[in-house]
């Protein structure tokens, strides 16, 4: 498997420290509100590296951690009139809820800073013991930048660049401008811990790497491209000082997403949290959605978009029940398949696990399951091949590479009926269609149709298509969806 490393800046072959085994280490959420699409996005990918992972046979361990002590922590439950712990809890709880919902797997562990004030404060005290840090009179410790000559390696920014921008503000005790905070001496009204520096709390940077320390080497660390600098860059030099080895031997990093071609931020408010999306659309649509694009491209959110994958998941879960209905079929012919649509249906399976070994390239695994479910309806629509006992064994295989696709994509597991009953609802939800109008209209037509009063039927078919419903009769009975 090949994997885009930041830190080498190319694409390179994935190879564990120890063989068969892999430790992964990625930056989770500072508890302070709910999720929004960018948290979704991260999880996501990293969440299908995992499954792609234990898909090759390797043993992961998969670490996501809490912020759960931190300035806009403490600002929330003060505004609030709330217990700092209680604000956290809410909202590590909330985002259990979210990535419930979209199909993310639980991570194996999820440690939370305020559980490591231990070890973070023996990294500080290793780290000025040798030199690369310095406690102030106030009772702050800072990280000396200049004493760890490859700080920029990750992010490919020099001292000189960082120097132009940088500043010490008012009552800093700062060496240095380009020095970091390591741990904060206490502020009035503050949660704080007993150090040999006086009573403080930790720095953000320095929490995973007391966090990370017990699975050193890491084999992967991950997180959201906006984390490459400062935050991993300054991971590295902290744990690098302190081990004299490497803290990961690959970077990855999921791209931005934007909301109608504008970077998401309140002050526009096009702020989309999880829960915003998920009352107009389904949550397996924003995952696919989420997954269609590389993921270190950036992607776009709009309502459009995400219609467009509404349709593509409608494609696909009509394939699959129609497979399952064209399934029941007891008698079946023998009439061989064309070697052309042999030879191309045998072939998908492989073109997808390359995709997936290249970089994870979700988007064209994706183009391969439709290539999937285009041999399919094509073979279903012939109305000799689909009697065959060559498209009864591809029925049987198609679906159950869908359960694998599941399992590796989290996408295309419900059961197909319950999926597209759910995704009309949702949709006529969001269009304000009258259901019980509709459903009452059904139940006319199919009256009329049992007594054969054509007339009358084509009458409120038309009524339906008037609220935006189209009809389809089958040997099944009425079949209908929004236009």
């Amino acid at each position: 498997m090949q994997l885009y490393n930041t830190l080498g800046r190319q694409k390179e072959t994935f190879v564990p420290v120890h063989p068969g085994k892999v430790n992964m280490y990625v930056c989770g959420i500072t508890a302070y509100d709910y999720c929004h699409i960018g948290h979704a996005r991260s999880a996501l990918v990293f969440d299908v590296l995992v499954r792609q992972l234990r898909h090759l046979g390797l043993d992961v361990t998969f670490v996501r951690n809490f912020t759960d002590v931190d300035d806009k922590i403490i600002n929330r439950a003060n505004k609030e009139n709330r217990d700092w712990r209680e604000v956290a809890q809410t909202y590590i709880d909330a985002f259990h809820e979210d990535m419930d919902r979209l199909g993310v797997l639980r991570a194996d562990v999820e440690p939370r800073a305020t559980d490591y004030i231990k070890e973070i404060q023996d990294l500080c005290a290793k780290l000025i013991a040798g030199g690369k840090a310095y406690a102030t009179p106030s009772g702050d410790v800072y990280f000396r930048v200049r004493s760890y000559a490859p700080y920029g390696k990750l992010s490919g920014r020099s001292l000189d660049e960082l120097l132009s921008g940088a500043r010490v503000a008012p009552g800093e005790e700062k060496e240095d401008p380009l020095d970091f905070a390591l741990w904060k001496a206490a502020k009035p009204g503050e949660p704080s811990w007993e150090s040999p520096w006086g009573q403080g709390r930790p720095g953000w940077h320095i929490e995973c790497s007391a966090m990370s320390e017990s699975y050193l080497p890491l084999d992967i660390h991950g997180g959201g491209q906006d984390l490459v600098f400062p935050h991993h860059e300054n991971e590295i030099a902290q744990t690098e000082a302190v081990c004299h080895c490497h803290l990961a031997r690959y970077w990855v990093h999921n791209g931005f997403v934007q909301v109608n071609a504008e970077k998401m931020s309140k002050s526009l408010g096009n702020f989309k949290t999880i829960r915003d999306i998920l009352e107009s659309y389904l949550p397996e649509t924003l995952r696919f959605f989420l997954l269609g694009k590389h993921y270190r491209s950036p992607i776009d959110f709009t309502a459009d978009s995400m219609d467009e994958a509404e349709k593509a998941q409608h494609r696909v879960y009509t394939a699959l029940r129609e497979a399952e209905k064209a399934l029941q079929r007891e008698k079946w012919k023998k009439i061989p398949l064309p070697q052309e649509t042999a030879d191309e249906w045998a072939a998908q399976p492989k073109a997808l696990d390359e995709a997936m070994d290249d970089d994870l390239n979700t988007a064209q695994a994706l183009g391969h399951i439709f290539t999937q479910v285009r041999i399919v309806n094509r073979l279903l629509e012939d109305k000799n091949m689909r009697a065959s006992e060559a498209v009864r064994d591809i029925l049987r295989e198609f679906l159950v590479r869908a359960e694998q696709w599941n399992a590796r994509l989290g996408l295309f597991g419900q059961q197909p009926d319950a999926f597209l009953t759910a995704l009309r609802g949702i949709r006529a939800s969001r269009k304000n269609i009258d259901m019980p109008r509709v459903e009452a209209l059904l139940q006319e037509r199919q009256a009329a149709r049992a007594n054969k009063d054509f007339a009358t039927s084509d009458a409120l078919r038309q009524a339906l298509l008037d609220l935006g419903v189209s009809v389809r009769d089958t040997p099944e009975g009425q079949d209908w969806d929004l236009e």
